[in-house]
């Protein structure tokens, strides 16, 4: 049994390098999709997901949670504003890569988490320990320095940050599983998606069937660059901590900085590193306090399997006729 929970927590540790790693490194799928635009490109994404998870449910015979979604209208309306709230995100993101903004995309997904808690601070009243209001005090910090820097809020970051962070808490209320839930969000985009490309290629606008062969699989592989990294992080997901996931998301951003810098070349002036250092770390005060506390947690676990087991050894035997 041990043998075989090691091997189930190898293989979530590889889906979860394997999800995190492709979302890092999507930048470098955008620029092939040129000379389509932003918009034509996101529908497309929305129109090919939905064909993908589909093929995908009818393969795994998953079709259940979708009656049970129909007849109940309020989780059916939280599906519609994850919908639109993800529609959001990734029409900002691939503007942004397309436009030479991969660097402050990135931050978007490093502040995310700090935007998370700040959400959950207004919105649900939890309570913080002194750490993370500390951390969430620095990436406020941090968020002004940018703004110095770039002359400008970083608008992309916090909208990028702003609505994953939206979208994160309509799922958890909406509790679908990973592909279920890109399914009904992508059926809703659909017929919207799909009327906007007939649009387009009503007026000679498409790209789909302009630029060969080549570059309308390319667009229509935009679905499985959807669904293989949403279908690893679920195979993760079950497989091990959430602690270790929580580690593993910041590979992503980590991936897309490095490529805004080495690869696409986009300028570092000293105030931007000053800002990307102060929410760097925010984020190690956040991960510092979420493993010590886990490690607290874990500690005590222990201490009370100990002393229950002390109890049982020293609790006098049954009486033999208690037994029958």
């Amino acid at each position: 049994m041990a043998a075989e929970s090691r091997s189930e927590h190898r293989i979530g540790l590889l889906n979860g390098f394997a999800a995190y790693g492709m979302w890092g490194l999507v930048p470098l799928f955008w620029p092939l999709l040129q000379p389509a635009g932003s918009v034509e490109i996101l529908a497309h994404r929305m129109v090919w997901s939905l064909g993908f998870v589909g093929l995908a449910l009818l393969v795994l015979r998953r079709w259940s949670w979708a009656g049970e979604l129909l007849r109940q209208p309020r989780r059916l309306g939280l599906v519609a504003v994850a919908a639109a709230v993800i529609t959001v995100n990734w029409g900002v993101y691939i503007w942004a890569v397309n436009n030479e903004q991969v660097v402050e995309a990135s931050l978007g997904y490093f502040i995310n988490p700090l935007v998370t808690i700040a959400i959950g601070v207004l919105l649900l009243k939890e309570r913080l320990r002194p750490v993370q209001w500390t951390a969430v005090g620095v990436g406020f910090a941090a968020v002004l320095v940018l703004t110095v820097g770039y002359g400008r809020p970083p608008w992309i970051s916090l909208c990028l940050a702003f609505s994953f962070a939206t979208y994160g808490l309509v799922k958890k209320k909406v509790d679908l599983g990973g592909v279920e839930s890109l399914a009904a969000e992508t059926a809703i985009q659909f017929l919207p998606a799909l009327g906007y490309l007939l649009w387009l290629g009503s007026r000679g606008d498409s790209t789909f069937g302009g630029e060969g062969v080549g570059h309308a699989l390319l667009l229509a592989s935009t679905g499985l660059v959807t669904a293989i990294p949403l279908v690893c992080f679920g195979a993760a997901a079950i497989r091990v901590p959430l602690s270790t996931l929580g580690l593993l998301q910041y590979l992503a951003p980590v991936f897309q900085f490095l490529l805004g810098v080495l690869y696409f070349g986009e300028d570092m002036p000293p105030e931007r590193w000053a800002g990307f250092a102060l929410v760097w770390l925010a984020l190690s005060l956040l991960t510092w306090d979420a493993l010590r506390t886990a490690r607290g947690a874990r500690g005590r676990l222990e201490e009370l399997g100990a002393t229950e087991a002390t109890a049982v050894a020293v609790a006098p035997a049954a009486p033999a006729d208690a037994k029958s």
